[in-house]
């Protein structure tokens, strides 16, 4: 039987004057939940919704009054990069009993609000499915007290929910990621890379305590991403006898002339007894057997903490032998490889590539190794750019971004950055839509935002260039707006590795191995490896979450060689999105799946151009 689209109704729900959304951030907080509110607001607007913030969480609906105020579009602006949730989080005792859940349900009728929007973790979403259950009895209860009109019954009679998971521990059933676990992995990542100059410096071993009572994803994931030498998470006790067999690989990895170790432990670590092991049993067990320098770190509340990344972060894992690493030039060059077994034997050997490129133009993978590093780099990067210009009045910043034809960083990165427009290659844009953007930007700068922030892929128009829309948001803004550019270049290709290119090219890396290993064995024949069907030459790629060899030669239908990018790309999918919160009238399609689905773009073939032309 099909699930109903809980996001579809929702929104439907939505649709029409009168209907009332609330939005409240519960429980603990985590890096993004800004993001969530700010998209909340204005989609909520964008549908003729009125929107309401809850402050403080729970206990702000059971109090009432001022913690429950209606939103506007502006109150949202500037919020998009703040850690944490401007609208405050609080546990609350109170709700979970009866009483609160009446005084609670009372102070939602009096404002019309029948619709809302949980952003938290279990115990936040558990207390909102048992609010939803107990709702018509509640609106009873409160019609026997005759605190409202017997009418309301029928008039406010359901109570709409929609969860959004909002946890750094990444516990959460029926989501991959949840909001705030890839921000609380940059914080890690960041410690622990500081903490291992120093340790290097003194020759240390490190135990770090992350958080994850009970699951260890962040401390896995961390452990990985910085080659971390034992990794204790509540999932997976150890065997009976670790203890001896952590302290023999630290001893052999400092024989072989590594001068730190690095431990990292999830706080609800334990054994097969169920027996805690902690950070100080970790550091007494070290100095004991080994007489390591040992210290011991614990991060506590500083994962919470920080301004939320663009995507995730995880470092790409070097491939040896015949796997090919890189982006659209090395995918040619495996299409060159594959047309040359014909003629010399040495290249009838199984071949893979790993797509690795900041531009993510590479065919038959949704992601490449980089593209999020480099989009943390623009995110950053435009925050600051915007925060520069806090001390002054109305200034719209122009961007260049890299990915040759490929207008992903530039999309992407805009809606992370909250742009209020990104031009593109793949969506043709002329000088009536420049100068629809401008007279659009004007009015927001005459009635709220102070500064605006517009995108532009490098390669998106040969004659629209960044200079000549510099030049004319500068002409149209005059008296409203003043302008500045900037072309990011290179800088998107500098810095550490984020967590989830860490992650990604790991896993990715391993998978690319373990096909490779196979390869050899099936085709090792007489003495030799001799490969020449079209399957021992493959890319291995993400296809809608999920990693897929395929034949390059199969690739060829989807590539767009001259401008070397794919023919169709998930991503543009995004960009209605993008100007509904820059606050366009478009029209998005609400009841999508949250599945990558491939677009094809609407730019004209060069064939019906040159008949045009």
């Amino acid at each position: 039987m099909a699930q109903p689209d809980t996001k579809k109704i929702f929104f439907e729900n939505l649709s029409g004057a009168g209907k009332a959304i609330a939005v409240l951030t519960s429980g603990g907080d985590a890096q993004g939940m800004n993001a969530a509110v700010r998209a909340v607001v204005r989609m909520g607007l964008y549908v003729g919704a009125k929107v309401y913030f809850i402050h403080e969480g729970y206990q702000g609906m059971v109090d009432g009054g001022e913690n429950i105020r209606e939103a506007t579009w502006e109150s949202v602006s500037s919020m998009l990069q703040v850690g944490g949730t401007v609208i405050g989080s609080a546990r609350c005792k109170e709700f979970r009993t009866h009483e609160g859940r009446l005084k609670a349900a009372h102070n939602l009728v009096q404002r019309g609000i029948t619709n809302l929007c949980v952003i938290g973790g279990d115990g936040s979403l558990t207390g909102a499915n048992l609010f939803r259950e107990e709702w018509s009895g509640l609106l009873g209860e409160l019609v026997d007290q005759g605190l409202i009109e017997a009418d309301a019954v029928q008039k406010y009679s359901a109570l709409h929910i929609v969860g959004m998971v909002g946890s750094i521990d990444n516990d959460f059933c029926g989501t991959d990621m949840t909001i705030g676990t890839d921000s609380a992995l940059h914080r890690i990542i960041e410690v622990v890379d500081a903490i291992m100059t120093t340790a290097q410096s003194h020759q240390r071993t490190f135990v770090l305590e992350v958080m994850g009572r009970h699951c260890g994803y962040l401390a896995l994931v961390s452990a990985l991403a910085c080659g971390a030498d034992w990794v204790l998470i509540p999932e997976m006790p150890p065997e009976d006898g670790w203890e001896e067999k952590m302290c023999q690989k630290l001893s052999a990895n400092r024989a072989g002339m590594k001068r730190l170790n690095i431990i990292i432990v999830a706080e609800g670590a334990i054994d097969r007894n169920n027996k805690p092991i902690t950070t100080e049993c970790i550091k007494n067990l070290v100095v004991k057997c080994l007489g390591f320098d040992t210290r011991v770190t614990i991060l506590g509340h500083v994962q919470r903490g920080g301004t939320p990344s663009a995507f995730d972060r995880i470092l790409a894992s070097h491939v040896w032998v015949w796997a090919v690493i890189g982006g659209f030039e090395a995918f040619l060059s495996l299409l060159e490889l594959l047309t040359a077994r014909g003629k010399y034997d040495e290249f009838c050997v199984p071949m893979v590539m790993v797509p690795a490129t900041v531009s993510n133009n590479v065919p038959g993978s949704d992601l490449s190794i980089g593209a999020d590093t480099a989009l943390n780099a623009i995110t950053t990067t435009c925050d600051r750019i915007k925060q520069s210009a806090s001390g002054t009045k109305r200034r719209v910043f122009i961007i260049e971004t890299m990915g040759g034809y490929c207008g992903y960083l530039a999309s992407v990165g805009g809606l992370a950055a909250g742009a209020d427009a990104a031009y593109i290659y793949e969506e043709p844009f002329d000088i009536r839509d420049l100068q629809a953007n401008v007279e659009h930007l004007t009015e927001k700068m005459k009635t709220s935002i102070q500064r605006g922030l517009v995108l532009r892929n490098e390669n998106s128009n040969e004659n629209y260039t960044t200079d000549f829309i510099y030049q004319l948001y500068s002409e149209e803004g005059r008296g409203v707006f003043d302008c500045r550019k900037n072309v990011l270049g290179h800088m998107q290709q500098g810095g550490a590795p984020s967590p989830f290119d860490r992650n990604f090219g790991t896993k990715i890396s391993a998978k690319a191995m373990q096909w490779i290993s196979k390869k050899l064995v099936e085709t090792f024949r007489q003495g030799r490896v001799f490969a020449n069907t079209e399957d021992s030459c493959c890319l291995l790629g993400m296809r809608r979450r999920a990693l897929v060899f395929q034949p390059v030669v199969q690739l060829k239908e989807e590539t767009d060689f001259v401008h070397r990018i794919p023919k169709e790309q998930w991503w543009l999918k995004l960009r209605p999105l993008m100007k509904i919160l820059a606050k366009y009238k478009t029209s998005y399609d609400v009841s999508d799946s949250g599945q990558l689905e491939h677009v094809v773009r609407n730019r004209p073939k060069e064939s019906d151009a040159s008949v045009a032309m």
